[in-house]
């Protein structure tokens, strides 16, 4: 098989696998040392992986075995059945089942196919790459799913006690429900626990932008493109002790998982300890201990890792000793590297070399750091394995780290979200209307695929779909309304208990607008006294939902229950502020800060300034002062108008976008009409889209009468976000949508918006959009509009696209002038039918016809074409097949007319 050159066609299909031509390679050479017990605990140890690595190919995989008679014609029906219904991972499943239970030799045929069709497969690739690297020893595979140790007699009452605990401590998880009946709900985790999809890698940080910023239905586009093809998925027990941990070094194995706040990296630990403590996971560990670097702060002395543990857990009393002694039973669990507030450097040759760093014993007295510094590089307790969980902003600290596994927790996708829904409406009439308002607004799906946003979008639409009295309201759409109705949800089941809400607001919004200031997300009791704040009002009430407390041995930390709710309670501040304090220069330096920190911040000071997200606040906090309002409302104007000209580069595109942003959150249709009413260009050439960003330029172009060119060249918005900025497309003059993989389903979309009446497009750039015949009827439909010149170079229409363009190139309503049909496979086939479509046109005045496929055969029918057509100016040829006599035929018509040119 060869690999399919065509790049308007899906890479992926197993059909077009490039496979290996050079079967004696290492890995073959490496197999014929493994007798078949050996091959048989290589694929064993491998098999979960494999079953990911050859979804994408599992039918030429299966082709290869039939071919070497290991399969019947009847077996592998059944492996392609399964493929062709969309069921990749049960026919991968399955053809593995087949080949284990038919012995040796099905197994060594298998990996050698593997081997034939690595370079397809990019997670097959790295599997045999691994194997490559480790050599020939086949040992190193038979020994690491090792059972458990036997525990001595007088420690298993000491684990039977310590397990029992953490089952206890893990078993439920409490929810906020903002209600005053039901402040707090308390679920079973085993009930409640939603899976998430983790990767066995870690993106680029540059990849993982605020997590609020990161992309929802283009999230899910990312994951289906990249997880099918490249990423592995990884489960919370192949951490450790699997193919994705194996190391050379035997002093034990380390794991990172990242993730962004609120994606579920507590949940995902808290999961972990309760299923070792119920038995499900990892049989060989003998004792898990968990710790959170949160509280891991308030130890301000040296300590050593005894007292460490026995502070955490003293019931292990004098048994430390013995424990210690088999340190590869030991899982030791960090959660929230990025709350450590000391800094440990993986890269400090000091630690390795001076004394007062160097913590080798339990028994040694160092700083805390030291401790987790030496476990997480197997000094200390060499043969354990250690956890570590982290943002991606403090990721960078565990680089020169000795981690066996990296893994990023990507969250929900698909189904995933409405389970959680599901799950946290009892009323499932509730659930599907609240799920279907989120799906239906791309600004709320956005956020769907973080557990947290989840829990926010239910406690703030819950109330509209069960509450008669809310259907009045206008249900939110945009971000600062949802999370204002947030707020009002709480304030209207807690409000009457603290005098005056306001106050309290202005000081908690001046402690969070620090906190976001400094990167803070951790506050203490002497950070709440320094805003006048009393640690006791927050044992009850509605701050207790405002400020989550989380308790500790030793002091008490408190959090926002998310940091988009800090941010929004910072921006809510400015404007209960009393008194002549300068919002716009607030605004001004926070806009001026390069990484992002108030970008959402800025988003939601600019949604307050509308009445819709006011309204609902100011019934319990009074009216926002109007003076804040009119200068914020100045300042974003101001914003756009020194944005609007200044798009020269990715950062002011970004930057006008940006502002965009500002005034759909605003929605303040004054605002925008005095701001971009009148813009005549807007292009964001190169600049990528998501769906959310197409949603608010849709905001945007529907409040501007006076668009003509809309310049979106490689802007990748596809399909999904074609389908934001359908409705108002149809004001463009000038509309370019080069290389943005619409696909012919983003052809009917487009083709829908060019017959809305009033449709004013007449240059319509579609090339390379990986379009195929089946959009030509739709593309036809709007052949008798307002549109002149049509670009649809290459694409992939063929023959019999070109055939069904050609019926609306006859009708008298026909108005195209320009059209580009260059590069789209056309061969001798649809000459005929072009030629005698255009007879009659008398609109055309220039046709493409370049790096098509026409020869000699053609040039009868062309040659009409040019005579008959007789608006036709300019015809284009290049790149064909003609020999020199056709296209001295072709040429020597140049002269038979005023001003006609044929380019050959």
């Amino acid at each position: 098989m060869a690999e399919c050159s065509n790049r308007g066609e899906d890479p992926t299909s197993s059909t077009r696998i490039r496979m290996n031509p050079a079967p004696n390679s290492t890995v073959t050479e490496l197999l014929t040392k493994y007798d078949d017990y050996q091959l048989f605990q290589l694929t064993k140890f491998y098999r979960d992986r494999l079953q990911q690595a050859i979804e994408e190919g599992v039918d030429g995989v299966s082709s290869l075995l039939t071919n070497e008679w290991i399969f019947s014609g009847q077996e592998h029906r059944k492996v392609t059945e399964l493929m062709e219904k969309g069921n990749r991972v049960d026919s991968s499943k399955f053809l593995l089942s087949l080949v284990m239970e038919k012995g040796s030799q099905a197994r060594r045929v298998m990996w050698e196919s593997f081997e034939k069709m690595r370079h397809g497969l990019p997670k097959l690739d790295k599997i045999l790459k691994e194997i490559q690297e480790r050599g020939p020893d086949p040992s190193v595979y038979l020994n690491v799913n090792r059972e458990a140790s036997e525990l001595p007699s007088h420690l298993e009452d000491v684990q039977q006690k310590h397990k029992e605990i953490l089952r206890l401590q893990t078993e439920t998880l409490r929810v906020n429900t903002i209600l005053i009946k039901e402040k707090v709900k308390i679920f079973q985790l085993i009930d409640q626990y939603a899976e998430l999809t983790i990767i066995s890698n870690v993106r680029d940080r540059t990849l993982v932008e605020h997590e609020l910023l990161a992309r929802g239905r283009d999230h899910e586009e990312w994951r289906e493109k990249h997880l099918r093809r490249e990423l592995e998925k990884i489960r919370t027990d192949q951490l450790f002790q699997s193919s994705f941990s194996l190391r050379k070094s035997k002093s034990g194995s380390s794991a990172a998982v990242s993730g962004v706040p609120g994606i579920g990296k507590t949940t995902m630990v808290q999961k972990i300890v309760y299923d070792w403590a119920t038995g499900k996971i990892y049989p060989e560990i003998q004792f898990v201990f968990s710790f959170k670097f949160r509280d891991l702060n308030n130890i301000n002395c040296r300590m050593n890792l005894r007292n460490l543990i026995l502070f955490f857990y003293p019931y292990f009393g004098n048994v430390l000793g013995e424990v210690w002694k088999n340190p590869e039973g030991l899982l030791f669990i960090f959660d929230g590297l990025d709350e450590f507030k000391y800094r440990i450097d993986f890269a400090d040759n000091r630690r390795n070399t001076e004394p007062q760093f160097m913590c080798t014993d339990p028994e040694c007295w160092c700083e805390v750091s030291d401790i987790v510094y030496s476990l997480i590089q197997h000094k200390l307790l060499p043969g354990c394995s250690v956890l570590v969980t982290s943002r991606p902003t403090a990721l960078h600290l565990l680089e020169k780290a000795e981690i066996s596994v990296w893994a990023e927790i990507l969250g929900f996708v698909g189904d995933e979200r409405k389970e959680y829904f599901n799950k946290f409406f009892e009323d499932q009439a509730v659930s599907a209307a609240v799920f279907k308002h989120v799906e239906e607004n791309e600004i709320l799906y956005t956020m769907c695929y973080n557990p947290s946003y989840c829990w926010i979008l239910g406690l703030a639409l819950g109330p509209f779909f069960t509450q008669r009295n809310r259907k009045h309201q206008q249900v939110p759409k945009t971000i600062t309304q949802l999370y204002s109705y947030y707020i009002y949800n709480i304030l209207k089941n807690h409000g009457r208990e603290i005098e005056s809400p306001r106050d309290v607001f202005l000081k908690l919004g001046e402690m969070a607008f620090t906190g976001v200031s400094e990167k803070k997300i951790v506050f203490r009791n002497g950070d709440l006294i320094q805003y006048n704040l009393q640690p006791s009002q927050f044992l009850s009430g509605f701050l207790m939902e405002l400020l989550e407390r989380d308790d500790s041995i030793q002091s008490v930390v408190y959090t926002f229950p998310h940091l988009t709710i800090q941010e929004f309670v910072a921006a809510l501040a400015q404007f209960l502020t009393p008194g002549s304090k300068d919002i716009q220069k607030l605004l001004s330096e926070a806009d001026s800060e390069e990484d992002g920190r108030f970008e959402i911040f800025l988003r939601f000071v600019a949604g307050l300034s509308s009445p819709q997200s006011a309204r609902p606040l100011e019934e319990f906090l009074s009216p926002f002062l109007h003076q804040t309002t009119c200068r914020v409302i100045d300042w974003v104007k101001e914003k756009v108008k020194g944005q609007i000209g200044n798009i020269a580069t990715e950062t002011s595109k970004r930057n006008l976008l940006n502002t965009f942003h500002y005034l759909f959150e605003s929605q303040n249709k004054a605002l925008a009409q005095a701001t971009v009413g009148s813009v005549e260009r807007l292009e964001f050439e190169g600049f990528r889209l998501t769906p959310i960003d197409c949603a608010v330029l849709s905001h945007v172009l529907g409040l501007c009468d006076t668009i003509k060119h809309l310049n979106l060249f490689g802007c990748y918005i596809q399909c999904e976000g074609l389908q934001r900025l359908e409705h108002v497309l149809y004001k463009c003059q000038k509309l370019r949508l080069i290389s943005n993989n619409l696909g012919d389903s983003g052809v009917k979309l487009l083709s829908a918006a060019l017959r809305n009446p009033g449709c004013k497009i007449q240059e319509l750039d579609l090339e390379d959009n990986k379009l195929t015949d089946s959009c030509a009827e739709d593309l036809a439909s709007v052949f008798n509009r307002s549109l002149t010149d049509l670009d649809l170079g290459d694409n992939n229409l063929g023959d019999s696209g070109v055939k069904r363009l050609s019926v609306a190139l006859r009708g008298p309503d026909c108005k195209i002038q320009e059209l580009d049909l260059s590069g789209n496979r056309l061969t001798d086939s649809c000459a005929e039918d072009l030629a005698s479509a255009l007879s009659t046109n008398r609109s055309l005045t220039d046709l493409t016809l370049g790096a098509n496929s026409f020869t000699d055969q053609s040039v009868p029918a062309l040659r009409r074409l040019i005579l008959t057509c007789r608006t036709l100016s300019l015809i284009e040829l290049r790149d064909n097949r003609f020999s020199r006599n056709g296209e001295n035929q072709l040429k020597s018509l140049q002269g038979t007319r005023s001003g006609l040119s044929v380019k050959m």
